[in-house]
């Protein structure tokens, strides 16, 4: 008998894969695709000294903000981490250790992690703070610096649309780093908007195979929140 991927609810889908001192991949760009629910029931169970891979950490109080709040991260992989207060006083107290990467780095780390590449070279960063301590080398004339790829020990990804299967559909902005993140990790928990049966999904337009995702929810409601708002002045 075949074994169901889909969980009544973000506990449920966490169970048993939580752990002190776990590294976590959470995708999302700003507030943008981030796997809130499944977030809120990592800061329900608990589970402490995490290293959390993720473009950014959310705002105060919103996505990877309430798991900084609750001191349940030691260390951060980021990209960019300037809309977060909190953040930024852990930081400077030397209470969060952080592990910055030019942005299409860190993308290229969880690909690599992903296909199982276990280090490539870039020349961004050659000849900065991000090369130090780091192999570097010369190909046909230029410098490179040496980077790792990425592996977790768990992925939080959001979908727009799935089926029960796993198969994955993102849409617009948030298809972000929740791609590439859900290949990149021993086991990847999606929550998805939109829940439909196998074969509702046209192959063509599945971003994510369903083999990559162990477990996944379907929300009750995907709140969209914007983290800037910007908008046109009206012409008199």
């Amino acid at each position: 008998m075949a074994i169901s991927k889909v969980f009544p609810d973000a506990t449920a889908a966490l169970a048993g894969q939580l752990r002190d001192g776990m590294t976590i991949m959470s995708g999302g760009f700003g507030l943008c695709g981030i796997p809130e629910a499944l977030i809120l029931a990592i800061r329900e169970s608990g589970v402490r000294d995490l290293t959390v891979i993720s473009n950014n950490a959310g705002i105060d109080g919103v996505g990877l903000g309430v798991l900084l709040e609750t001191r349940q991260i030691r260390k951060m992989i980021s990209s960019y981490v300037g809309e977060n207060a909190t953040f930024a006083k852990q930081y400077l107290a030397n209470e969060l250790e952080i592990e910055f990467n030019p942005q299409g780095t860190l993308a290229e780390r969880i690909r690599a992690g992903g296909a199982g590449i276990p280090a490539f070279f870039t020349a961004t960063g050659y000849g900065t703070q991000i090369a130090e301590g780091k192999e570097t080398r010369e190909f046909d004339g230029r410098h490179y610096v040496m980077e790792r790829g990425l592996f977790a020990d768990l992925a939080l990804v959001h979908a727009w649309k799935g089926d029960t299967e796993g198969n994955l559909v993102y849409r617009m902005t948030a298809r972000n780093f929740n791609p590439m993140m859900a290949t990149a990790a021993k086991v990847t928990v999606a929550q998805v908007e939109h829940l439909v049966e196998p074969g509702e999904i046209d192959p063509d337009q599945i971003h994510t195979p369903g083999i990559f995702v162990k477990r996944l929810i379907k929300l009750g409601h995907a709140e969209k929140r914007i983290e800037k708002r910007t908008v046109r002045e009206r012409s008199a």
